[in-house]
């Protein structure tokens, strides 16, 4: 094997090509101020949040729009009260050019806000495609969900596909962020295992501060323990520290292969740092050029 030619990127920053990223609907200035360092084109998540009103999501999806960037709005289906609900913001999104691209998810609530208890209830609403819609993404969980089954988690995942399928939208999935590569690549295998052919959109932590990072970590479920951390390439002794997704991409790039993983990007899960993350993105390919 010859060495690649001088300027060819790494494994690890091809992987980076078409990675995109993550906002609130109150990230709209900073996605201002970030806007240099993101390729036009970029596909950036809009969450939707239960301290969010549908003004201020639709306003942060057209703002995407505007900058030259994809929205994908985010659905969450149990904080929906109803179905009117739901056509006034997607007929609100297709107002302003952003309901193209949606990520579906179930979303927090225990006990679900109106009548869509999962995102296949929204998506089998049938009212996406009138509103313009023709991909959604919906969730992978590599480290399983602290209070669904895996059974349930593999059984969820390929009914939304097969629903999308029928819908005749595109599908895509985004995974939950991890410090540990291994989970990642054992659940792709799985999924590519079980037929589904969907590209991946593999969750990453931007660089933030450690205590930071640790209290997402806790908040949804995912794993940090020692070990991992120090995988990771931090320490839980040093909490005031900063972390960034380095080695994680690394390992990753080192073991992923398109034969066996399928088709996988990254997605930047931003918490707020939406520049530190575009900055971060934007050394880093620039900085693993051979």
């Amino acid at each position: 094997m010859t060495d690649a030619p001088a300027g060819t990127p790494s494994a690890a920053a091809r992987l980076l090509t078409g990675f995109s990223l993550e906002m609130t609907g109150k990230d709209v200035d900073a996605l201002h101020a970030a806007q240099a360092s993101i390729p036009q084109g970029t596909r950036i998540n809009v969450t939707y949040l239960g301290n969010e009103d549908l003004p201020l999501r639709v306003s942060a999806a057209a703002a995407v729009a505007a900058g030259g960037f994809v929205p994908v709005p985010h659905i969450s289906a149990r904080r929906l009260e109803s179905q009117a609900e739901l056509e006034k913001y997607l007929a609100s999104l297709e107002e302003v050019d952003a309901a193209r691209e949606l990520f579906v998810v179930g979303g927090d609530p225990v006990t679900p806000l109106g009548p869509y208890p999962d995102a296949l209830s929204v998506i089998r609403t049938g009212l996406l495609p009138g509103h313009g819609v023709r991909g959604v993404s919906i969730s992978g969980y590599p480290e399983g969900h602290p209070d669904i089954g895996t059974d349930t988690l593999w059984a969820a995942l390929e009914d939304k596909i097969q629903a999308l399928e029928e819908a005749g939208l595109d599908a895509s999935i985004t995974t939950q962020f991890g410090f540990d590569v291994d989970p990642v690549l054992a659940w792709l295998q799985e999924l590519r295992g079980r037929g589904v052919k969907a590209p991946v959109r593999i969750g990453v932590p931007g660089p933030a501060g450690v205590k930071r990072l640790l209290g997402y970590a806790r908040r949804f479920g995912v794993a940090s323990s020692a070990g991992i951390a120090h995988k990771y390439g931090f320490s839980l002794t040093n909490l005031l520290g900063t972390a960034g997704p380095d080695r994680f991409i690394q390992d990753l790039a080192k073991a992923y292969s398109p034969a066996v993983h399928g088709e996988v990007r990254l997605h930047f899960y931003t918490f707020g740092g939406i520049k530190a993350t575009a900055d971060w993105v934007r050394d880093y390919q620039d900085r693993h050029q051979r």
